[in-house]
């Protein structure tokens, strides 16, 4: 390792620069700019020496762009120990020319984005870090502070751990922009050959789901939105594992309605729902609809939250609220009366992305699917049976239909008036889903109507159902023995929809 001398810079991220190099002159260090770089500087007073000075060579063709990429400045970053210093640079400041930004616009042409894929930019960092032990490289603005606190308590020869770091980061730069502009290049293909992603991590997490697994959470870099964009928390403590899961599906749940909504989340699962005609209403429906299980969720919501509902709900004990607003008596009450829960505002307008996939891990890779979000509009379902729904039935079997979509498969879902009344979700036989749903309505699902994620195929379980008192049925039909289930449906005098679509969760 060697005391830094002679600095390269070449920057379209102009933040914090002039300072920064203000603060290497005043160590003694030399600069040496890139045509593009060097105006600002001097500009600020500084002196600066250009690229083609330094290298002592003159412009290939291309102009400065082709001059970084010049053998002697390759030589100049690549020098080791054997080698002569002189004309070498200790210290390379480069950040890449904004790609991403570029192809996300929405008037851009397709000549103006390749024009932004920088080229010696990436060759130069990738050169800097690979000889890291002799030359520090930096690729980002962010690390600036901690770069000049190196040189400062080091005398200009920062150590090999601080080296080390920023040439991981470097390559972190350039790895990112090549995946980049390879996903821009792939855009035409839904399932590309390579499926290239990367992510930033955006915090360190307590704990996994449980207290001896180590957890954080990363973002997808580049998505145009992800679970906590546009979300700030107002109160309460860090966001866990667990919580953050829950919320991944509360809040796409409240999402799925137009209408004042609540849901409550527990274990990756909804246990109470409910539509009406405000945000108070709406909350004290979803949680009746199942108290016990409630107690420790994830609670969202579609309409800002009032002082009058903030006292309802600091009255029960939940994990998270998580709301589009709230007025400043709901803040003070909910800071005063649960003040370790976590409050999150939600300011996130932006919808997902079509043609946006659905990703889960397994063992060794990845399986990848469209996203289930399209929702079945009601002129393509059909009335399966004698009777027919009534206009309110109707909207019922819609809700629950549109519900049973976020619970884990086996789904049931009993809805009445637009709530939750009994939920069955995760076993392995249908039956034993109903009798879920069943219990936890108990005399409610006299009257509601009940929704299946799959087709109903065995009599005994539609039998559970209409013994219970429901109402109304809908499914996606499908089974080998529909016309058994319809005939049940018909001597019992209650109404099915088939929707023509499965909405399976695992």
């Amino acid at each position: 390792m060697s005391k830094v001398r002679r600095a390269l810079v070449s920057v379209h991220d102009t933040t914090g620069l002039v300072e920064f190099v203000r603060e290497l002159q005043g160590l003694g260090i030399d600069v040496v700019a890139a045509d593009a770089t060097a105006p600002l500087l001097r500009d600020a007073g500084l002196e600066v020496q250009s690229v083609e000075d330094a290298i002592g060579a003159p412009a290939l063709v291309g102009g400065s762009a082709a001059r970084t990429l010049h053998p002697q400045l390759s030589a100049a970053l690549q020098w080791n120990d054997d080698a002569t210093a002189d004309g070498s640079f200790d210290l390379v400041v480069v950040n890449l020319k904004p790609f991403e930004r570029t192809s996300m616009r929405r008037d851009k042409r397709e000549e103006e984005v390749i024009e932004a894929i920088d080229i010696e930019g990436p060759s130069i960092l990738r050169a800097a870090a690979a000889n890291f032990e002799r030359v520090v490289v930096i690729a980002d603005p962010e690390v600036y502070p901690l770069v000049l606190e190196e040189l400062n308590a080091t005398d200009g020869d920062p150590g090999y751990e601080a080296r080390r770091l920023l040439a991981s980061r470097a390559f972190d730069a350039t790895a990112h922009y090549e995946l980049a502009v390879a996903n821009w290049f792939n855009l035409a293909e839904d399932f590309p050959t390579y499926l290239l992603r990367d992510y930033v991590k955006l915090a360190d997490l307590e704990y996994g789901e449980n207290p001896h697994q180590r957890a954080a959470y990363y973002v997808e870099v580049g998505a145009r939105r992800h679970l906590l964009s546009m979300v700030e928390q107002l109160g309460g403590d860090d966001l866990s594992f667990n919580n953050l899961a829950d919320l991944n599906v509360a809040r796409q749940v409240a999402s799925d309605f137009t209408i004042p909504s609540c849901v409550i989340v527990k274990h990756g699962s909804p246990v109470g729902v409910a539509a009406s005609r405000g945000g108070a209403e709406a909350f004290d429906l979803a949680f009746a609809a199942d108290e016990a299980s409630s107690y420790g969720g994830v609670v969202a919501l579609n309409r800002p939250v009032d002082a009058d509902l903030a006292a309802t709900i600091a009255k029960h004990r939940f994990d998270v609220l998580f709301a589009p607003g709230y007025d400043e008596g709901a803040q003070a009450i909910l800071g005063e009366h649960v003040p370790d829960m976590r409050v999150l505002w939600d300011q996130e307008r932006r919808t997902k992305s079509p043609g946006e996939k659905d990703v889960r891990r397994v063992i060794g890779g990845i399986l990848v699917q469209d996203s289930d979000l399209e929702h079945e509009e009601r002129e393509y379902m059909d009335v399966v049976t004698n009777a027919t729904p009534s206009e309110s039935q109707f909207g019922d079997l819609l809700f629950a239909w549109r519900v049973s979509r976020w619970v884990r498969s086996n789904a049931i879902v009993l809805a009445k008036d637009l709530v939750s009344v009994g939920i069955g979700g995760t076993h392995a036989s249908r039956h034993d889903g109903i009798a879920q749903a069943l219990g936890k309505a108990g005399d409610r699902a006299r009257g509601a109507v009940l929704a299946s994620d799959a087709f109903l195929g065995y009599d005994d379980a539609v039998e559970l159902a209409i013994k219970a008192g429901v109402s109304g049925i809908i499914q996606p039909g499908g089974s080998d023995r529909d016309d058994d289930i319809i005939q049940l449906c018909d001597e019992a005098g209650i109404a099915m929809v088939f929707t023509h679509r499965r909405h399976f969760r695992h």
